[in-house]
Protein backbone atom coordinates (compact mmCIF):
# COMPACT_ATOMS: atom_id res chain seq x y z
CA UNK A 1 0.00 0.00 0.00
CA UNK A 2 0.96 3.98 -0.83
CA UNK A 3 0.48 7.15 0.68
CA UNK A 4 -0.93 9.75 -1.10
CA UNK A 5 2.89 10.69 -2.24
CA UNK A 6 3.54 7.12 -3.66
CA UNK A 7 5.81 6.68 -0.91
CA UNK A 8 5.34 3.19 0.79
CA UNK A 9 2.95 2.92 3.87
CA UNK A 10 5.38 3.18 6.74
CA UNK A 11 8.12 5.43 4.32
CA UNK A 12 8.70 8.67 5.63
CA UNK A 13 7.44 11.29 2.68
CA UNK A 14 8.97 13.50 0.95
CA UNK A 15 7.51 16.67 3.04
CA UNK A 16 5.92 17.66 0.14
CA UNK A 17 1.70 17.10 0.52
CA UNK A 18 2.58 16.11 3.64
CA UNK A 19 -1.03 17.85 5.47
CA UNK A 20 -3.10 16.68 2.54
CA UNK A 21 -6.77 15.81 3.44
CA UNK A 22 -6.69 11.58 2.41
CA UNK A 23 -4.21 11.20 5.15
CA UNK A 24 -5.43 13.95 8.23
CA UNK A 25 -9.18 13.54 6.59
CA UNK A 26 -12.22 14.64 8.85
CA UNK A 27 -13.03 11.22 11.32
CA UNK A 28 -15.16 10.86 14.07
CA UNK A 29 -14.22 7.70 16.53
CA UNK A 30 -16.01 8.09 19.74
CA UNK A 31 -13.31 7.53 22.60
CA UNK A 32 -15.74 4.98 24.72
CA UNK A 33 -17.22 1.88 23.90
CA UNK A 34 -20.69 0.28 25.83
CA UNK A 35 -21.03 -3.18 26.66
CA UNK A 36 -23.96 -4.25 28.09
CA UNK A 37 -24.38 -7.89 29.65
CA UNK A 38 -27.19 -9.42 31.70
CA UNK A 39 -27.25 -12.87 33.35
CA UNK A 40 -30.38 -13.90 35.72
CA UNK A 41 -30.35 -16.53 38.94
CA UNK A 42 -33.10 -18.34 40.09
CA UNK A 43 -33.93 -19.39 43.50
CA UNK A 44 -32.87 -22.88 42.74
CA UNK A 45 -29.02 -21.56 42.10
CA UNK A 46 -28.98 -22.56 38.08
CA UNK A 47 -28.54 -19.85 35.47
CA UNK A 48 -30.90 -18.46 33.07
CA UNK A 49 -28.95 -17.68 29.79
CA UNK A 50 -29.39 -14.02 29.09
CA UNK A 51 -31.51 -12.64 26.22
CA UNK A 52 -30.23 -11.56 23.27
CA UNK A 53 -28.57 -12.80 20.08
CA UNK A 54 -30.14 -16.22 19.20
CA UNK A 55 -31.53 -16.97 22.88
CA UNK A 56 -34.82 -18.04 21.83
CA UNK A 57 -35.53 -15.18 19.78
CA UNK A 58 -35.66 -16.79 16.10
CA UNK A 59 -32.09 -15.43 15.19
CA UNK A 60 -33.49 -11.84 16.22
CA UNK A 61 -31.39 -9.18 17.90
CA UNK A 62 -32.27 -7.35 20.78
CA UNK A 63 -36.35 -7.16 21.69
CA UNK A 64 -37.54 -8.90 24.96
CA UNK A 65 -40.04 -11.71 26.03
CA UNK A 66 -42.11 -12.94 28.60
CA UNK A 67 -39.52 -15.20 29.48
CA UNK A 68 -37.62 -12.22 30.72
CA UNK A 69 -39.63 -11.89 34.20
CA UNK A 70 -39.85 -14.97 36.71
CA UNK A 71 -42.77 -17.26 37.08
CA UNK A 72 -45.73 -15.46 38.94
CA UNK A 73 -45.80 -18.12 41.44
CA UNK A 74 -46.56 -16.50 44.88
CA UNK A 75 -46.03 -18.92 47.19
CA UNK A 76 -43.76 -16.54 49.33
CA UNK A 77 -42.37 -13.28 50.39
CA UNK A 78 -39.22 -14.06 47.88
CA UNK A 79 -41.31 -14.66 45.64
CA UNK A 80 -42.76 -11.49 45.35
CA UNK A 81 -40.06 -9.33 45.90
CA UNK A 82 -37.87 -11.44 42.85
CA UNK A 83 -41.17 -10.79 40.64
CA UNK A 84 -41.11 -6.88 41.70
CA UNK A 85 -37.64 -6.49 41.03
CA UNK A 86 -37.14 -8.23 38.05
CA UNK A 87 -40.09 -6.44 36.62
CA UNK A 88 -38.57 -3.33 37.94
CA UNK A 89 -35.12 -3.97 35.81
CA UNK A 90 -36.91 -5.12 33.12
CA UNK A 91 -38.99 -1.84 32.76
CA UNK A 92 -36.10 0.33 33.42
CA UNK A 93 -33.72 -1.32 30.63
CA UNK A 94 -36.71 -0.95 28.13
CA UNK A 95 -37.25 2.89 29.36
CA UNK A 96 -33.82 3.61 29.05
CA UNK A 97 -33.59 1.80 25.67
CA UNK A 98 -37.02 3.44 23.96
CA UNK A 99 -35.98 7.16 25.07
CA UNK A 100 -32.76 6.33 22.90
CA UNK A 101 -35.36 5.06 20.34
CA UNK A 102 -36.91 7.94 20.29
CA UNK A 103 -33.79 10.40 20.31
CA UNK A 104 -32.43 8.88 17.40
CA UNK A 105 -35.93 8.82 15.41
CA UNK A 106 -36.08 12.75 16.16
CA UNK A 107 -32.80 13.36 14.85
CA UNK A 108 -33.32 11.16 11.73
CA UNK A 109 -36.48 12.07 10.83
CA UNK A 110 -35.56 16.07 11.33
CA UNK A 111 -33.07 15.61 8.37
CA UNK A 112 -36.22 14.93 5.85
CA UNK A 113 -36.83 18.33 4.08
CA UNK A 114 -40.47 19.47 4.61
CA UNK A 115 -42.47 19.44 1.83
CA UNK A 116 -44.09 22.78 2.25
CA UNK A 117 -39.59 24.27 3.02
CA UNK A 118 -41.60 25.87 5.84
CA UNK A 119 -38.16 26.87 8.64
CA UNK A 120 -38.20 24.27 11.34
CA UNK A 121 -41.06 22.24 10.14
CA UNK A 122 -39.02 19.28 9.55
CA UNK A 123 -37.16 19.15 13.57
CA UNK A 124 -41.55 20.59 14.10
CA UNK A 125 -42.92 17.16 12.40
CA UNK A 126 -39.76 14.91 14.03
CA UNK A 127 -40.93 16.08 17.47
CA UNK A 128 -44.43 15.39 17.28
CA UNK A 129 -43.47 11.76 16.06
CA UNK A 130 -41.05 11.03 18.37
CA UNK A 131 -43.15 12.21 21.38
CA UNK A 132 -44.82 9.24 21.11
CA UNK A 133 -42.41 7.35 21.51
CA UNK A 134 -41.12 9.48 24.39
CA UNK A 135 -43.98 8.83 26.10
CA UNK A 136 -43.74 5.44 25.86
CA UNK A 137 -40.47 5.23 27.50
CA UNK A 138 -42.31 7.63 30.45
CA UNK A 139 -44.74 5.13 31.07
CA UNK A 140 -42.23 1.96 30.64
CA UNK A 141 -40.08 3.98 34.08
CA UNK A 142 -43.27 4.50 35.22
CA UNK A 143 -44.07 0.73 35.38
CA UNK A 144 -40.97 0.06 37.41
CA UNK A 145 -41.51 2.68 39.73
CA UNK A 146 -45.16 0.49 40.40
CA UNK A 147 -43.86 -2.51 40.26
CA UNK A 148 -41.22 -1.20 43.57
CA UNK A 149 -44.04 0.20 44.99
CA UNK A 150 -45.87 -3.04 44.85
CA UNK A 151 -43.34 -4.45 46.81
CA UNK A 152 -42.92 -1.63 49.13
CA UNK A 153 -47.28 -1.96 49.98
CA UNK A 154 -46.80 -5.74 49.54
CA UNK A 155 -44.27 -5.54 53.07
CA UNK A 156 -46.45 -3.08 54.53
CA UNK A 157 -49.62 -4.26 54.28
CA UNK A 158 -48.53 -7.66 55.76
CA UNK A 159 -45.80 -6.91 57.69
CA UNK A 160 -47.56 -8.73 60.70
CA UNK A 161 -47.18 -12.27 58.90
CA UNK A 162 -43.75 -11.04 57.75
CA UNK A 163 -42.76 -10.64 61.40
CA UNK A 164 -43.99 -13.04 62.67
CA UNK A 165 -42.20 -15.93 60.59
CA UNK A 166 -39.43 -13.64 60.79
CA UNK A 167 -38.99 -13.62 64.52
CA UNK A 168 -39.36 -17.65 64.76
CA UNK A 169 -36.98 -18.34 61.96
CA UNK A 170 -34.40 -16.28 64.17
CA UNK A 171 -31.62 -18.44 65.84
CA UNK A 172 -30.27 -17.43 69.05
CA UNK A 173 -27.12 -15.24 69.11
CA UNK A 174 -25.18 -17.39 71.52
CA UNK A 175 -25.76 -19.78 74.30
CA UNK A 176 -27.08 -18.64 77.03
CA UNK A 177 -26.26 -18.68 80.90
CA UNK A 178 -28.66 -20.51 83.02
CA UNK A 179 -27.75 -18.50 86.27
CA UNK A 180 -30.55 -21.50 87.87
CA UNK A 181 -29.08 -24.24 87.52
CA UNK A 182 -25.96 -24.57 89.91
Amino acid sequence: MTTPTGAPTGAPSSGKGSNDSAKFGASFAPAFTLNVSQSKNTTNGATVPPQGGQGGQGGRGGGHSEASLPAPEFTSPADVRNYCNALRALMVGISFEVAMGAEILKGVLSTVPDPEGRIGGSKARAWRISRKLAKSADSAAAAAKNAAACYAMFQQQYEEEINRVRHRARKPQAPRMDWARQ
